[in-house]
């Protein structure tokens, strides 16, 4: 008898959890119909990245990659965006966005300016500005470094990078 009210306890366990799993809601990965193509404003959490999949936490380092139908992929990570796109057959007439970090708003992905050294949600390092400043690189550039492995991630190529860095003091 004390076996199957520990069985029946251990099957109402299991099926109370997966019930309350159930009800709470799971991030979006795409949201279709932005026939606007203008960014899409969102909560912490509302989405994950489309690339490495994580929650997106907050705007800061975020993106969002527009297609020419309407449907909107978001990024944790300007790094993550580089690396996506760079494998998508619209990649030349999609709207990209990203949120900066120098003046808060959303800005054209491909007229920004990009640093090298931020701690990005991945680390991959790239953060995307308006404003140009001495060694931030641009958005053709920074898809290249991504598709190269040559971010934060590669140990090598960031010991290379923070050399260089030291070096044009």
């Amino acid at each position: 008898m004390k076996k199957v009210a520990v069985v029946i306890g251990l099957i109402t366990l299991i099926v109370v959890i997966f019930l309350s799993l159930a009800d709470k809601p799971h991030p979006k990965i795409v949201l279709l119909g932005n026939s606007s193509h203008q960014p899409v404003d969102f909560l912490p959490k509302a989405y994950q990245c489309s690339a490495c999949k994580m929650p997106i936490e907050s705007k800061k380092y975020s993106a969002e990659v527009v297609a020419p139908d309407g449907k909107t992929w978001f990024f944790d990570d300007v790094g993550c965006l580089g690396e996506w796109i760079a494998e998508q057959k619209f990649k030349d007439n999609a709207v990209i966005w990203v949120y900066t970090i120098d003046t808060k708003r959303w800005i054209d992905g491909r007229k920004a300016w990009y640093s090298v050294f931020e701690n990005t949600p991945m680390g991959y390092g790239f953060g995307a500005y308006e404003k140009r400043d001495n060694n931030m690189i641009d958005f053709k550039t920074m898809v290249e470094r991504m598709v190269k492995g040559e971010n934060l991630t590669n140990r090598e190529y960031a010991k290379k990078l923070l050399e260089m860095k030291n070096g044009s003091r």
